[in-house]
């Protein structure tokens, strides 16, 4: 089979793709934050209130986003819709920075998770964990090698296997807890609550990431029109949820000091306290195989913008980048690369830190996105769209001062990271111009 016969598979329903979302945004963050939300916020009540305005948030991105996926259902997710919104210079640029350090740097970051909880579990040297992180993202990658039927299937019984722990925390909370959940009062008061309030969202926001992802595999999901979006507002209204849930539930059950005490240990602690020692190890268990389903949603997903910008002979080797497997129909050459990309930084770098440098570029993109709604609606506004955002324009404006939240708060927060973001996106410039002149 010649090669340029080769095309991405569209194999994947709306269960995969709801599994795709929730198994992306879901985590280690929904075991480890409800501390630091805490912290931030002072009170349960308003802890509560931080995850719940962060879903929010969340939510009317989301459903901004599945307006503008639903009439471009491509390959490519963010790279695509600011290629068709603002020209390629622009869509280069949103893509270049997610191939190059943001995709590659949270794959490396869950892979180094993984590998301290492997470790902790299993109780082998801390020597070898960097080398069993770059394991997990070798063995994740070469799965996602088969046809995404497999991956699909992968994510699926991963994201059940998440909920299990999950559930039985809620249950627990909400049937044996004695606590107040609400009205609960850290002793340490802070006299800027409404300052730090502000901050125990952005805390929760950062828990929510990942939901676009989905948007990556636009060519390859069936009728994308309806199920892209239809994914993303009920996975994203499913996880809303589920964050509030399972804050609740530990909040009913531990006194607000002691889980800020505790504070990433705070749920282990509440599944000891709640199931004892064995349900402290199942509490583990399920949060390895919630990083390895999160894991396994970036290995699927972040590739997908490689292969959309190679197919538009926008890098280097692009001939090679956009090299689909025949018999598989996935892009094999651009999940090595990623994969590589990621393996190096588990091994020299601080993956994390390199997430954090790149949410504020990322959210630029996310911002001018947005507002591609209105430039989409002006230029045809009797134009039949498959899906249109409720509220509007009130749900897109939310979800663009949401984003305008998180760029403020880091110029403030991380002005250096800021900076060392915007000049790795300059740094893909002049590739850019290289390869429009080449093809010129």
């Amino acid at each position: 089979m010649k090669q340029e016969n080769v095309r991405l598979e569209r194999s994947i329903n709306l269960y995969s793709a709801l599994a795709l979302v929730i198994g992306t945004v879901i985590g280690s963050g929904i075991f480890f934050k409800q501390a630091s939300v805490l912290s931030y916020s002072h009170s349960t009540t308003l802890a509560l209130l931080a995850w719940f305005f962060g879903g929010i948030l969340t939510l009317t991105s989301g459903l901004t986003i599945a307006e503008i996926g639903s009439q471009m259902p491509e390959t490519g997710g963010l790279y695509t819709y600011m290629h068709n919104l603002y020209g390629k210079l622009w869509g280069f640029l949103s893509g270049w920075m997610q191939i190059t350090v943001y995709g590659p740097a949270v794959i490396a970051a869950l892979g180094a998770y993984l590998a301290i909880l492997l470790q902790a579990f299993f109780g082998f040297s801390a020597t070898y964990t960097p080398y069993v992180g770059v394991l997990s993202v070798v063995l994740i990658s070469a799965f996602n090698f088969l046809s995404n039927r497999f991956g699909s299937a992968l994510q699926i019984i991963t994201t059940i296997c998440k909920l299990v722990p999950i559930f039985a925390i809620i249950i627990f909370g909400l049937m044996f807890g004695d606590q107040n959940a609400v009205g609960q009062v850290l002793a340490e008061q802070s006299t800027t609550v409404a300052g730090n309030f502000g901050v125990a969202i952005l805390a929760t926001l950062f828990a929510y990431d990942g939901w676009i992802l989905i948007a990556n595999m636009g060519g390859e999901i069936k009728n994308p029109q309806r199920i892209l979006p239809l994914a993303i507002v009920l996975g994203l209204s499913i996880v809303l949820l589920i964050y509030v849930f399972v804050s609740y539930s530990v909040f009913k059950t531990m006194p607000a000091d002691m889980i800020a005490h505790y504070g990433e240990n705070a749920t282990p602690h509440f599944a000891e306290m709640a199931f004892g020692k064995l349900g402290g190890k199942i509490l583990n268990i399920g949060i390895i195989i919630s990083i390895l389903g999160c894991m396994n949603g970036k290995v699927m997903t972040m590739p997908r913008i490689m292969y959309a910008m190679a197919k538009n002979n926008e890098l280097p080797f692009s001939k090679q980048l956009a090299y689909l497997n025949p018999t598989m129909h996935t892009p094999m050459v651009s999940i090595t690369v990623i994969a590589t990309i990621a393996s190096g930084m588990i091994l020299t770098v601080d993956p994390d830190r390199l997430t954090e440098i790149c949410i504020f570029t990322v959210y630029c993109f996310y911002v001018m996105t947005f507002f591609g709604v209105f430039k989409l609606r002006r230029q045809d506004s009797q134009a039949k769209r498959p899906f249109s955002v409720p509220l509007y324009p009130l749900t897109p404006i939310v979800a663009i001062l949401g984003a305008a939240f998180v760029l403020v708060s880091e110029l403030f927060s991380d002005l250096s990271g800021v900076l060392i973001s915007l000049m790795i996106v300059l740094c893909g410039i002049p590739i850019f111009y290289y390869k429009e002149k080449q093809k010129k």
